[in-house]
């Protein structure tokens, strides 16, 4: 049986066209540990490594562009990533603490979900967040 090595952040970033950069490899890599997490928590979790916060957003466009994060938008929340990408997940998100939670693909493939679209319109990925209470929640009463 022949395993591959899990490719490094550095090599990702190099093999999607983008520099290698303090900033890029620890935002990739607190999006490891934390995924469904806003700019300024990633900020804040890079402590005293962390560059501005103008600079992670720039960061995470850059990321997104290039297929590395995924960006998502919880009403009214502000928008949020993850390294999860290419599988078109989608999301539940608990109304009382905010805690979002990956939901597998209802369909089996992207996109998903179908609906009527206008005509000649190529979907390519569908958005589904689920709305409720989670069980540590519900469990609080």
């Amino acid at each position: 049986m022949t395993t591959t090595a899990p490719i490094s952040d550095a090599a990702l970033l190099r093999e999607h066209g983008l520099r290698v950069t303090a900033g890029r490899l620890a935002v990739l890599s607190a999006l490891g540990r934390s995924p469904h997490v806003d700019a300024e928590t990633i900020r804040q979790r890079l402590g005293h490594a962390a560059p501005s916060l103008q600079a992670v957003h720039n960061i995470l466009a850059d990321l997104t562009e290039a297929g590395l994060v995924r960006r998502f938008e919880p009403a009214r929340s502000p928008a949020r990533y993850e390294r999860r990408v290419g599988d078109n997940h989608h999301h539940a998100v608990c109304r009382r603490c905010g805690e979002v939670f990956d939901v597998e693909c209802v369909v089996g493939e992207a996109p998903c979900m179908s609906g009527p679209t206008p005509s000649g319109f190529a979907v390519e990925t569908a958005e589904l967040i689920f709305w409720g209470v989670c069980a540590a929640c519900a469990a609080q009463g």
